[in-house]
């Protein structure tokens, strides 16, 4: 039995033995007939590549045990060094496939890999990325098991790898990764996912933090604690530095006495702040670097002069719309009687609020929430114009003198398409922004959803000194858009200066920021010119509420010995290793914003610092050597750090993200992927058999038929076919699902999904869902996920995953029109007795194919198969798979069963008829 064991830690590790080996591949010609053991291709332009499942039989049911698993955590003002380890063991008496998976914070990046199997350590060397992809393009030329480890979520990028372990041996994998903790809303923030699934011998967490500013507060705590385990979590917190820690027992970590489900799944924080007694800041010098935190306390804050710009056009229809609406409605409370503010509604028009900013006064606060209220959705994008009217309001504000002189002027663009009305040229409105801007206000855009062009929004944004932010569609959708507003609703100064001797200095990352913002921190790093050097003048200038805020002071280095004497400094290179990670980061931004000389020099500079460093960033991978074995040669493992741009398209695709060769695909396919789509086609992978079977059934439109029912489990599904909208010239009558209903008895769950929407029905409850948002439903029963006129994803608690694509067809196509395919996941959970016209084949069916002949179409050769007590003429064919091409799918080779299924299915296809989308007769 395949058990999936995971260990998240902002960081996630994930330790599995796998039933199926790695992914081999081959290619062929495009139009060669090819073997019965390729099971999966995918298109290229001159070849097709092949994959299959290589079945490992085993007899002995022994585990591998994840008998270690620690996450070390040292933060050193504000830079967290974070090694995780863990350590397994193959018991079984064959060898094994182990998978060491975590979570990184998007703001990490990967130092250091290895794995330590047998006595030998197996590191991993970074390079540019370049020289990795062809490394690896080699590796899968040759037939070598190389992968691509890579994969996101909303907050985090996942890092994935696996090894073949021995029988009876160990194996323990090491990663390390390092980040600036980023202070918001005054704190900063350590998460640390943890999802074992399984009881671990050895499981700790661990946080030492070093502040020579002191420690103003800190809290620990994790989502998934009782009161049973809170005593568990040690916490000790001196003036300047705090361990903590999190050690259960093995019988600690049980939900109940005897049981083997484990209580740890959840996240565990720690969240901290440090003193802030002196306006300079702190500035630390360590071996020849020095940084600086500047973040005063007690400053007044200054108004703002704010224009909200909302996006009003057809794609915001529905939860988005009033997710915005919601959020605004909160926001305008939290403007300040000094602030003005504005409101821009955009779709292929431009009307506003009221011509010119407004003081935030009550009365004027609640007349803009009637008028957010009233917001319709309707046409196309026009983002240009929106924002040059935004602009052109603060602009007229200043020249009239209406707003305060001292004040901070901003822009919010909210908006989830591309722009596609008026200037939709994004190089052109991007100019046109920062020309209009002229660096007197900021500009901040979030972004909803997988469907908005985000890299557009994030350039515009640091060209204008403010930044973007996703904006995740979702029930909490509203949170994050409140949670921004605050990050940036007190600004305490502008123009922020900050400055150092320049005969002293050098390498400075950006000393100059537009505004500080109540609860965050700048902080500046460099390189002396002395190493010797331990003092020298620090100033900073900058305009505050009602007068310029001036302060000088001098930067001497730390004496670490002295301040921390009774323990040898974690990393003492650390102010050297922030100035490095700073300075990568603001290159990579530079290769964005920049002219073209800009960008070249930044990207060669920020190559040249990740390597020297030993940093994954966009311009490097890790490349690990897999030791090899006797199976199989082992080829290399590429971990990459995801853009901004490949992170959305996995957003975007979800489940269904083809990644050549990757561990995360295999995750997935632990169990086969039975399906039906098109007119409509089912589909039976056997991996056992390294084959598939598919088969048609015709019958009239309208008709209803069950697709799987389990009886033990409370499941059901039964789908509805649609004809085309009228008969061909051809006279061929087509057929597709249209309509789909699903029940899940034990959890009260009903849903009905159409071309149009989806309706889901809990405990006396109803709610509906459309095809046209990127939204989800979350509850303790099931979540629901739909990407935009893609693909549903109902996951049952405990129970199977289904998938529902939607095929969106031209609107004014003669014949056809949109229908649905249906896609099961880990269809191993349902009981033996599960039937239906898919489900009867959920624990596979056993056949043998003989007696291969040439068949009507050379490309489709005839054989014999015997099958259930039959000999049944079957045809080598292709049906169309849509799981990674929604739009024109990807050919796999099956046997094709003629006559509706008969000689496959139990009985005649007509069995299988309902009465209604709910009946089980």
């Amino acid at each position: 039995m395949v058990k999936l064991l995971s260990i998240s830690v902002n960081t996630t590790v994930s330790l599995a033995p796998r039933s199926f080996s790695h992914l081999k591949s081959k290619t062929c010609q495009s139009r060669t007939v090819c073997s019965v053991r390729n099971l999966f291709f995918y298109n290229t332009v001159s070849k097709c590549y092949y994959y299959f499942f290589l079945q490992k039989r085993s007899t002995d049911n022994a585990e591998v045990e994840v008998y270690s698993v620690k996450v070390d955590c040292k933060v050193a003002s504000r830079f967290a060094h974070t090694v995780i380890t863990s350590s397994a063991l193959n018991k079984a008496n064959s060898s094994q496939e182990v998978f060491f998976e975590v979570d990184l914070p998007k703001t990490a990046f990967i130092t250091n890999f290895s794995m330590e199997i047998e006595g030998q350590t197996y590191t991993g060397e970074v390079k540019e990325k370049e020289k990795a992809k062809k490394q690896y393009q080699k590796a899968v030329s040759t037939g070598q098991t190389a992968g691509l480890v890579k994969a996101s979520g909303r907050k985090m990028e996942k890092f994935t790898v696996s090894v073949n372990i021995a029988a009876n041996s160990n194996v323990t994998f090491i990663l390390t990764h390092e980040e600036l903790l980023q202070r918001k809303l005054g704190q900063y923030e350590i998460m640390t996912r943890v999802k074992p699934k399984q009881l671990v011998q050895h499981f700790e967490i661990v946080a030492d933090i070093y502040e020579p500013q002191g420690i103003a507060f800190l809290e620990a705590y994790g989502t998934f604690i009782s009161n049973e385990l809170l005593p568990l979590v040690e916490k000790t917190v001196s003036d300047k530095k705090a361990h903590i820690s999190f050690c259960p027992t093995l019988d600690q970590q049980r939900k109940c006495l005897g049981c083997e489900g484990t209580l740890i799944d959840g996240d565990f924080f720690i969240k901290y702040d440090v003193n802030r007694a002196e306006t300079i800041g702190d500035i630390q010098i360590v071996n020849g670097y020095f940084v600086h935190f500047f973040a005063p306390s007690d400053l007044p804050r200054v108004p703002k002069n704010v224009v909200f710009v909302i996006d009003r056009s057809g794609s915001m229809r529905g939860i988005k719309m009033k997710q915005t609406k919601d959020a605004m409605l909160a926001i305008l409370n939290d403007l300040a009687e000094d602030d003005y503010f504005g409101i821009v509604l955009f779709d292929s028009s431009i009307s506003t609020w009221k011509e010119s900013l407004t003081k935030a006064t009550k009365e004027n606060v609640s007349e803009a929430q009637q008028f957010i209220q009233g917001i319709t959705d309707l046409g196309t994008t026009n983002i240009n114009d929106a924002v040059m009217k935004a602009v052109d309001m603060i602009m007229k504000g200043k020249r009239d003198k209406k707003v305060p002189e001292r004040s901070v002027s901003m822009v919010i663009l909210m908006t989830d398409g591309m722009p596609n009305s008026g200037e939709s040229s994004v190089p052109q409105i991007q100019e046109n922004v920062l020309l209009a801007m002229g660096g007197n206000m900021t500009l901040f855009c979030l972004g909803f959803g997988d469907d908005v062009d985000y890299s557009f929004l994030d350039v515009m944004s640091r060209q204008n000194k403010g930044l973007a932010r996703r904006i995740y569609e979702g029930s909490d959708a509203t949170v994050q858009l409140q949670g921004f507003y605050e990050e940036v609703a007190s600004p305490l100064l502008s123009e922020v200066d900050l400055r150092y001797p320049d005969n002293l200095v050098n390498s400075l990352t950006t000393s100059h920021y537009k505004q500080l913002f109540n609860g965050s921190e700048i902080v500046v790093a460099g390189r002396l010119t002395d190493y010797s050097l331990d003092n020298f003048l620090v100033e900073v200038f900058a305009h505050g509420f009602e007068e310029d805020f001036i302060v000088k002071g001098q930067a001497s280095a730390q004496e670490w010995d002295i301040l921390y004497p009774e323990q040898e400094y974690i990393f003492g290179d650390y102010t050297e290793r922030l100035w490095a990670y700073l300075t990568i980061q603001e290159l990579l931004s530079k290769r964005e914003t920049g002219t073209a000389e800009e960008k070249g020099n930044a990207t060669a500079q920020a190559l040249e610092m990740s390597l020297q460093y030993s940093f994954v960033t966009p311009l490097t991978s890790m490349v690990v050597t897999k030791p090899e074995t006797d199976e199989e040669p082992e080829g290399p493992l590429i971990a990459d750090k995801l853009t901004e741009d490949e992170r959305q398209k996995a957003q975007r695709f979800g489940h269904f993200v083809p990644q050549l060769m990757s561990n995360a695909w295999t995750h997935s396919r632990i169990s086969p992927t039975n399906f039906v789509d098109g007119d409509p086609h089912f589909m039976i992978e056997l991996p056992e058999q390294e084959d598939a079977l598919c088969f048609n059934i015709d019958d009239r439109p309208g008709t209803i038929f069950n697709l799987v029912r389990d009886q033990l489990a409370g499941i059901l599904v039964n789908g509805q076919t649609i004809g085309d909208k009228k008969v061909a010239p051809d006279g061929k009558v087509n057929t597709y699902f249209g309509r789909f209903g699903i029940i899940h008895q034990g959890l009260g769950v009903r849903l009905e999904v159409t071309t149009h929407d989806i309706t889901v029905s809990q405990d006396g409850k109803q709610a509906k869902l459309f095809w046209s948002d990127t939204t989800s439903l979350k509850g303790a029963n099931m979540d629901l996920q739909v990407t935009k006129d893609r693909s549903l994803t109902v996951t049952l608690r405990d129970s199977v995953r289904f998938v529902v694509i939607l095929h969106k067809v031209w609107k004014q196509h003669p014949y056809h029109q949109d229908y649905l395919g249906f896609y099961t996941l880990d269809s191993h959970l349902l009981s033996p007795s599960v039937h239906g016209l898919l489900g009867q084949f959920y624990h596979g069916v056993q056949f043998e194919v003989k007696d291969m002949r040439p068949g009507e179409v050379p490309e489709k050769p005839d054989a014999t198969m015997l099958v259930k007590g039959q000999e049944l003429t079957v045809t080598r064919g292709w049906q169309r798979d849509f799981r990674w091409d929604v739009k024109n799918g990807e050919n796999i080779p099956c046997w094709f069963i003629h006559s509706n299924g008969n000689g496959l299915i139990d009985g005649n296809h007509t069995d299988y008829i309902m009465s209604g989308l709910f009946k089980t007769v």
